[in-house]
């Protein structure tokens, strides 16, 4: 007889169809805008519509990236994978995130250059692209914060900073070409292009280091790990809790698992019932792995020993009373 193995009771995967239809209009759009912002860029030798462009190119990649992260994360656990690949997500994202930080750098040091050295620069031609930038990014920036307030997906906030970031570039360009058009200072063209690098330096670092702590296994910061022990330790017939650990598989997507010792006369089925009970009424954490133990049977070293030291003089001072 063959038995066709489910690895799981919960679903390892993430449908989100609005930040899939979100990702696709925003990839094209910003593909096409690429092509026109480079070709800009070069005829009118602008280094803050360049900076952009570059940017730009990083979009492109970035939201492709996030495609294929949505759609791994529809894919089923297997023997291999038990957790399905909703990491790849935070992969993506912290990926994104270091993109974002190694163009600004790209963009401070091109800055530094342009300073030394100033270039023509054609403000016509700058300013046309640079409006025109300002409108389509405007637009993939809400289109993009709409879709995070309606599914949280890191891929989604690291693709709206990059389009936060476009949009900084684009009033920045046309910032510095009216600057320049009535001042005649070609140095205001690096100098707002290396303001607008520190902005985008800053956001790819917010990026990376929520990613970062999602791949460490960190404690989310939604959660109290002391509070959660506290909780479980009420549960009737819990006695002790320890070698806890709760993580984040990618966003909004927790587990935890935990030992506890319980009082020998209590089902240990029902105590297992109510700690997962309370984890998911209280937390929303759906995915814990309880494992019951005697202090006796496990004592855990030293652990074990204090504790079973602990209990012994708490059952003496109870027959006193």
């Amino acid at each position: 007889m063959s038995i066709e193995y489910d690895y799981h009771h919960l679903h390892h995967v993430k449908e989100q169809s609005k930040s899939r239809k979100t990702l696709w209009v925003t990839l094209i759009l910003t593909a096409f805008f690429t092509i026109v912002e480079i070709v800009g860029g070069v005829l009118s030798n602008s280094l803050a519509l360049l900076s952009d462009s570059a940017h730009m190119i990083s979009d492109v990649i970035a939201l492709g990236l996030s495609m294929v992260a949505l759609k791994l994360a529809t894919r089923q656990p297997n023997a291999r994978f038990t957790f399905g690949f909703l990491r790849f997500e935070i992969i993506a994202s912290f990926l994104n995130g270091l993109a974002l930080c190694i163009i600004a750098l790209g963009i401070f040091i091109e800055g530094i250059q342009r300073i030394i050295d100033p270039q023509p620069i054609r403000l016509a031609l700058m300013l046309g692209i640079a409006s025109i930038g300002f409108v389509v990014n405007l637009v993939l920036t809400l289109v993009l914060h709409n879709s995070v307030k309606e599914e949280d997906n890191l891929n989604v906030k690291s693709a709206l900073w990059h389009f936060f970031g476009d949009l900084l570039s684009s009033v920045g360009v046309i910032i510095s070409s009216i600057i320049i058009y009535y001042t005649g200072l070609l140095l205001f063209d690096p100098l707002i292009s290396m303001v607008i690098g520190g902005i985008i330096f800053i956001g790819g670092s917010k990026i990376i280091r929520e990613s970062y702590l999602i791949l460490m296994e960190s404690v989310p910061e939604r959660f109290n790990l002391d509070e959660i022990r506290s909780e479980i330790a009420r549960v009737e017939g819990v006695e002790d809790v320890h070698e806890m650990h709760l993580w984040a598989v990618s966003t909004d997507h927790y587990s935890l698992t935990a030992h506890v010792f319980i009082n020998p006369n209590i089902q240990p089925f029902c105590v297992i019932l109510a700690i997962n009970e309370t984890l998911k009424s209280k937390y929303g954490i759906e995915h814990s792995t309880i494992q019951i133990e005697h202090a006796d049977i496990n004592p855990h070293g030293d652990y074990g020993k204090e504790f079973l030291k602990h209990q012994r003089q708490t059952n003496r001072n109870e027959l006193q009373v």
